[in-house]
């Protein structure tokens, strides 16, 4: 794969993915074509070595498992990501009328996002709804495809204190203009049932979000060699595109290959189908049991495992360096990062990253190091959070990227192949742990 190809491949995932029911969705129909079986939560599962299987929680996290067809060195080496961005939810009472003709969307915070970046942006809505259809209740994917709201700022004219640099109160400021006359009262709702081909009385509920439909661009560097891509959501679809790429080319007949991609990352993951839920224990548990092995058998194989945690790493900043680690600092289409702190908020530790830099350094693929500055608290991730499930070695890494948590992110076009290198690597090595001791790359 190209760099240009891969960074084309990442903008298409991000086109399909405006909410993170539609990035399952996307997931499991890139598994789907090749060839996966899915093994749904609810039903008996029968699995073989050499099998290519798949399961969901709540539409909005899958795992996909590859199992070696010679398991003789039972174990999993896994990749996990997240599908959801930070954004906003429209209430469940959708509208507030006023002042005048005008009608807004009653929207909150979904996660950390910077909320500035979401005013003056043309914006279209997406999500599930779920429908009912005489006794039955079913959940369906929507997405608006023109965009159907805005968030105005206020004119520097009626705002000279606070415009060049607002502090923007998201209950005042941050209400999503719907119509200024034509809608009236259920307008959103009628909106959403059009989207759906049905009538409003049969949407009982709903997850909607304003998402930003703005094109994800490659652009910049040479002609046919752009620098950089720009889009919605790079954090974490970036992650969520290298790693399930690296998982679907890459073949281990030794281990159980696991990709996972989580909902909920963005508000803390305690939720059924976040990090911190079951999920994970829960699907290689019954894939253990589905493989004929013993609760002894997963023990010992989650005890000899390595999991890579995949989300964003600032890059960094061109105007402020001084926001960054003097020395662990990574930069634009430099390769992989691997992410490290001290108060654990990253999963990394001597062991874990010895572990990947062997493979990494084999396979002559580069990678980079990032650490908060000491005087910065920093963000977390998924890695930590799902060892409260299922404790195993674990190793944070990401894709370098600018503005994080804005509604329109920046990375480098060249990470994207970079990233699947990497991870292809990961998948292929069969990695023989022996506890916090040694690990030998077979």
């Amino acid at each position: 794969m190209t760099d240009q190809s891969a960074a084309q491949g990442l903008l298409d995932f991000v086109r399909a993915c405006p909410s993170m029911f539609h990035t399952a969705a996307a997931i499991s129909r890139r598994l789907d074509e090749a060839g996966f079986t899915y093994l749904p939560e609810g039903e008996a599962w029968r699995m073989e070595p050499g099998g290519r299987y798949y399961t969901s929680r709540n539409n909005s996290s899958v795992i996909a498992l590859k199992v070696g067809a010679d398991l003789d060195s039972y174990h999993f080496q896994l990749a996990a990501a997240h599908g959801d961005s930070p954004c906003f939810k429209v209430k469940a009472v959708p509208e507030l009328a006023g002042p005048g003709e005008y009608l807004r969307l009653d929207v909150e915070a979904y996660g950390g996002m910077i909320d500035h970046t979401w005013l003056d942006r043309p914006l279209g809505v997406a999500g599930r709804a779920l429908v009912r259809e005489g006794d039955r209740v079913e959940s369906c994917l929507f997405a608006t495809d023109r965009d159907v709201a805005i968030i105005p700022s206020v004119a520097i004219h009626l705002n000279r204190e606070g415009g060049r640099n607002p502090e923007l109160n998201r209950v005042v400021d941050l209400c999503a203009l719907f119509s200024a006359g034509d809608f009236g009262e259920g307008a959103f709702d009628q909106m959403v049932a059009d989207e759906l081909g049905v009538e409003p009385g049969q949407v009982l509920a709903r997850d909607a979000f304003l998402c930003n439909r703005q094109e994800p661009v490659a652009w910049g560097g040479a002609a046919g060699a752009p620098e950089f891509v720009s889009a919605p959501k790079l954090d974490d679809l970036g992650c969520a595109y290298v790693a399930l790429e690296a998982f679907l080319s890459a073949e281990n007949p030794h281990d159980v290959g696991v990709y996972a991609c989580f909902d909920n990352e963005e508000v803390g993951s305690n939720t059924k189908q976040g990090a911190m839920s079951t999920f994970l224990h829960d699907v290689l548990a019954r894939a253990n049991a589905a493989l004929g092995k013993t609760p002894e058998d997963y023990l010992r194989a989650v005890a000899g495992s390595l999991l890579v945690s995949c989300d964003n790493a600032h890059a960094c900043h061109p105007n402020h360096a001084e926001k960054h680690d003097e020395a662990n600092r990574c930069w634009l289409n430099r390769g992989l990062v691997i992410k490290e702190a001290a108060n654990q908020h990253y999963c990394t530790d001597a062991f874990s990253r010895a572990a990947l830099v062997a493979v990494l350094q084999d396979a002559g693929v580069p990678f980079q190091t990032f650490a908060n500055r000491s005087d910065m608290a920093g963000g977390g991730t998924l890695g930590n959070l799902s060892n409260t499930q299922v404790s195993l070695h674990g190793v944070d890494v990401g894709l370098p990227q600018l503005a994080m948590h804005s509604s329109f992110e920046t990375a480098g076009a060249r990470d994207v192949s970079l990233g699947i290198a990497a991870l292809k690597a990961f998948y292929a090595r069969d990695l023989r742990i022996t506890g916090a001791d040694s690990v030998t790359l077979a």
